[in-house]
């Protein structure tokens, strides 16, 4: 099955599995503020596809809803035209429409890919009452890879849940940034390293790093990617486009 991504940027990717077309988190605003409680979180890159531009999209994959460097004003906007938003419980009663809840383990199945819904936790052990509930997805199609999409995880044990459960993994699409705000002294995303040792665990031959640059709250950046992956032997496997550009990834 022909697979392949297009990296609109932040944590906006559009996969597309032998002509299933899904978008992970819309972000679609320019950089700039944007409150959230007392804090504000600064986009500091734009995305390089505009929601015009897209195209067809079959289904929204929205790991949360409650934070805007994952669903921001204009990626809002695109939800309520999508024709189906999966993601979290909280997700589909606060955005209504078509968002409908995904509930961990099971599944819905788009065209010919099906969809399971995963854990996610955005943050340590505990954090969830301050971060709040976060969706993960593996998609698999017959004939087509097995692609595990992380959504805002910290925790490499959910990881080694989801391989346990739902490997082998083909493909690895992995949030990152080592995000860190004044919500909690903790990291609430995975790091460099960690990805390149989330990618040991699933023992995925691709892995897409997203979500890796473009906010203040980041500690780390896309160029710390590269390193951590050679460091773990893991080079070879490592995928990054380009903003805006579709690589294939499986023919």
């Amino acid at each position: 099955m022909r697979t392949t991504v297009q990296f609109v940027g932040g944590p906006t990717a559009l996969l597309d599995l032998g002509g299933v077309r899904l978008l992970t988190d819309p972000t679609f605003d320019p950089p700039g503020d944007h409150p959230i409680g007392n804090r504000v979180l600064v986009k500091h890159i734009g995305p390089a596809v505009m929601p015009e531009d897209v195209g067809r999209v079959d289904a929204v994959l929205l790991s949360h809803d409650q934070h805007p460097d994952n669903l921001d004003d204009l990626g809002r906007e695109f939800v309520g035209r999508a024709p189906l938003v999966l993601g979290t419980a909280g997700s589909a009663e606060r955005l209504g429409g078509t968002a409908r809840e995904l509930p961990l383990w099971q599944s819905v199945t788009v065209g010919d890919v099906r969809i399971t819904g995963v854990p996610a936790r955005h943050g340590p052990m505990g954090s969830e009452h301050l971060t709040g509930e976060v969706r993960g997805f593996v998609l698999s199609a017959p004939d087509g890879p097995r692609v595990y999409v992380s959504g805002d995880n910290a925790s490499l044990g959910i990881v080694q849940e989801i391989a346990d459960n739902l490997g082998p993994i083909d493909i690895a699409v992995l949030f990152g940034g080592r995000g860190r705000s004044t919500l909690m002294d903790a990291y609430l995303t995975l790091g460099a390293d960690q990805m390149a040792r989330a990618a040991e665990i699933l023992d995925a031959s691709i892995v897409v790093p997203i979500h890796v640059d473009g906010w203040g709250h980041f500690t780390e950046t896309r160029d710390d990617v590269p390193a951590a992956f050679a460091k773990h032997g893991l080079a070879d496997r490592l995928v990054m486009p380009a903003p805006g550009e579709v690589v294939i990834l499986t023919e």
